[in-house]
């Protein structure tokens, strides 16, 4: 398409092609589903933290207080049993409480250590113990067991409020730490039921953005490229005249418009050819018209010159034999020269009506084995075959679907031209072949003779041509001009090798089964011949009867 032919693919978004759809598509996707997995991320994290914080800081901290609580308490009543009655067994409880205190209170602060206020409920817990230990416990265990310590009377009192302050403090502390923990809860509970919000978004957004991308391949790729194949497809049916349909994209859209330049490219052209075919339908059966007329005229010709042949060579042959010796030695040889063309003519004619034959009167297929026109073959060369003394081979041949009269003609003309021109001096050596190629039996007949030359491996199947002299070899020059005609009329080809330089190996294909061939009407050569009922057959073999002598 040239440039003048091109259309322009449009501004805006019908300028775009498919990759810049695609490209803007996939960049849209890529934004949406980051900002998809950022906020998808984001409140991941917001409700692993909480829950971490639930989990490993409030309620640990918050157990940890009532542990701590219970500590104190044994303590107290250790420190008052052992005030009361200086039994030293009361003073377990106490010490256990305070390996207990100092184990929660490393405890707390670690978990508090980000919590100010809570920290500072921590540090006033410590206070309240510090005071109540080092006003009342330690100086009461310090006291000798044995006896009640007077401490605990004179500071009973001040033992029961320090410790109340105590338990003030714990209260305080651990209503916080309950508070902040319900308070963790709450946020997990919203942060959770947030996360499934914002998940199910998600999912919605992905199946949108999904469809989204779907539909726009569907109208954008799909379609319009569903519509191309269908209008291709018309057209590769035969239907040159459905245009091509411009859907989607630009660059679709494009490929539309060109697909559609080249269909009418090739309307024209069909149309070219068609008008050509039509003209050598034409000159071809003018043509055919011609070979059949050229043909009917062979055979009438030929058939047509054999009576006045037979009158010069009747009365030369009489001449020949009532006046040899009587004349001088000129005339002798005249008469001689006019015998000797009359029978070249006579010779001649019978090639040509042999030829203008094949196909017309000799047309009768049948199954026939090759074997056996071989073998009639050498016996019908017998003669030849014993004074050259050829040695001939063959291989195991099929069975075809042929003329037995144009085989036997083939086969004639092939084994006599390879033991004819055989090398003076030398015997002889003949070997036939034959393979199955598909639908074909490729055949050759290979000899030892003097060969053919490439530049003439065409020009010997040409009718009447000779490569050599009639003296040298004797000869019409028609022998493999009809076997070609045999050969093409049974379907195949034939051909002289030039790649076999040792004599000559001639090669041709025959059909299992020959195409059918109708056979040409003989109408006119009866008429011109005068040929009665008894058909054209005995017409020819009449004249090509011998010449009798006439009658001075």
């Amino acid at each position: 398409m040239t440039g003048d032919e091109r259309q322009p693919w449009g501004r805006g978004l019908s300028g775009w092609t498919t990759r810049r759809w695609l490209r803007v598509g996939v960049a849209i996707s890529l934004a949406v589903l980051t900002a998809l997995g950022v906020t998808g991320a984001w409140v991941l994290g917001r409700t692993a933290s909480i829950s971490n914080e639930l989990v490993d800081v409030k309620a640990p901290a918050l157990s940890t207080s009532f542990r701590l609580e219970s500590a104190l308490l044994n303590q107290e009543t250790g420190i008052r049993g052992y005030g009361l009655t200086g039994t030293p067994a009361f003073l377990e409880p106490y010490q256990q409480g305070l390996t207990e205190q100092a184990t929660y209170t490393a405890t707390l602060e670690r978990l508090l250590d980000d919590d100010g206020a809570e920290l500072g409920d921590l540090r006033r817990v410590q206070s309240a113990v510090e005071k109540w230990q080092a006003r009342i416990a330690r100086p009461i265990a310090a006291s000798p067991a044995g006896a009640a310590s007077p401490l605990a009377t004179e500071r009973a009192d001040e033992g029961r409020t320090e410790f109340d302050a105590l338990r003030s403090a714990m209260a305080r502390q651990q209503d916080r730490l309950r508070a902040d923990a319900l308070t963790a809860r709450t946020d997990l509970s919203d942060t959770m039921r947030l996360r499934n919000w914002v998940f199910a978004a998600i999912a919605l957004v992905i199946v949108a953005l999904a469809g989204l991308v779907f539909e726009g391949l569907r109208r954008g790729v799909t379609k319009p490229l569903e519509q191309l194949g269908a209008d291709a497809r018309h057209i590769s049916a035969g239907d040159f005249t459905r245009p091509i349909t411009p859907t989607g994209p630009a660059d679709l859209r494009q490929l539309s418009t060109e697909i559609d330049s080249m269909r009418l490219r090739l309307v024209r052209e069909l149309e070219a050819t068609e008008q050509a075919r039509q003209h050598l339908d034409a000159q071809a059966a003018d043509l055919q018209r011609s070979n059949t007329e050229l043909e009917q005229f062979a055979y009438v010709a030929s058939h047509d010159l054999q009576e006045p042949l037979r009158k010069v060579s009747s009365f030369t042959q009489l001449l020949q034999r009532r006046y040899t010796g009587q004349l001088d030695a000129k005339a002798d040889q005249y008469i001689a020269f006019a015998v000797d063309g009359a029978n070249r003519m006579q010779t001649l004619i019978n090639d040509l009506l042999e030829f203008s034959r094949v196909g017309r009167v000799h047309n009768t297929h049948e199954g026939i084995a090759l074997d056996g026109v071989v073998e009639r073959t050498l016996s019908s060369l017998s003669v030849s075959i014993e004074e050259t003394g050829a040695e001939i081979t063959c291989d195991e041949l099929p069975k075809l679907v042929a003329d037995p009269t144009q085989m036997g003609m083939l086969w004639q003309n092939l084994i006599g031209n390879a033991i004819k021109f055989h090398r003076p001096g030398q015997t002889p050596h003949i070997h036939i072949t034959a393979a199955r190629e598909g639908e074909l039996w490729q055949f050759s007949v290979t000899d030892n003779g003097i060969g053919i030359a490439p530049e003439y491996a065409e020009k010997v199947f040409v009718i009447f041509q000779r490569l050599h002299t009639k003296d040298a070899y004797s000869g019409s020059g028609i022998g493999l001009a009809m076997c070609k005609k045999i050969v093409e009329f049974h379907g195949g080809t034939i051909a002289v090798d030039p790649r076999y330089t040792d004599g000559t190996r001639i090669t041709f294909t025959l059909a299992e089964a020959p195409p059918s061939v109708s056979t040409p009407p003989v109408s006119l050569v009866r008429a011109r011949a005068g040929v009665g009922p008894q058909g054209t057959a005995g017409a020819e073999q009449g004249a090509a009867h011998s010449v009798a002598e006439p009658t001075p």
